[in-house]
């Protein structure tokens, strides 16, 4: 396997560890979602695969990334956004940009004009600060896609998180906040 390859399946297992499964590795994430970079390391070395992985391959992994989805900081290590995780990672609110971008498969979109956007299976609703990366992130699921385009100040009083440098948080959209751009 190429070195490229495995850094790909490590990044696929710290998002399961960090953001999906944390028990099945026995660790416990604290409510801002640190885990402590040992634990991780002893956690995975208990497979054959990462028997001989190191923090710098967690580093490898952050710096090759497109997307920064892991941070490091004082010998913890967390994922950034995309918790499925039943307890809530917590966020502090920060402002965004004015304009954020959604992209979603189309058949959703009735319902989002009438309900919101709602993070589904996830923690939180994704959002990204160009509608290129709103475009790449909505045909993951389907080719038939349409791009919002959310407001955020058209309702003061709705939090938002950073998630990156390319991702933007919230616990819902309500539909007030949205304009459909395709």
């Amino acid at each position: 396997m190429s070195n490229n390859n495995r850094y790909v399946r490590l990044s696929k297992t710290m998002s399961v560890a960090l953001r999906h499964d944390p028990d099945s590795f026995g660790i416990e994430l604290d409510k801002e979602g640190w885990v402590d970079v040992d634990k991780l390391l002893d956690a995975l070395r208990k497979h054959k695969r990462w028997e001989d992985i190191t923090e710098e391959d967690f580093h490898t992994v952050m710096s090759i990334s497109d997307k920064k989805r892991f941070e490091i900081s004082d010998g913890h290590i967390r994922a950034l956004y995309g918790h499925s995780i039943p307890m809530k990672i917590v966020k502090e609110p920060t402002t965004p940009p004015p304009l954020l971008y959604h992209g979603t498969v189309r058949r959703n979109l009735d319902n989002i004009l009438q309900q919101g956007i709602l993070p589904m299976s996830r923690q939180y609703v994704h959002m990204s600060e160009d509608v290129e990366t709103a475009t790449k992130v909505g045909r993951r699921k389907a080719q038939d896609i349409v791009i919002l385009a959310i407001n955020t100040q058209a309702e003061p009083g709705v939090p938002f998180y950073c998630g990156n440098d390319q991702t933007w948080l919230a616990d819902r959209v309500p539909p007030s906040m949205i304009e459909v751009l395709n």
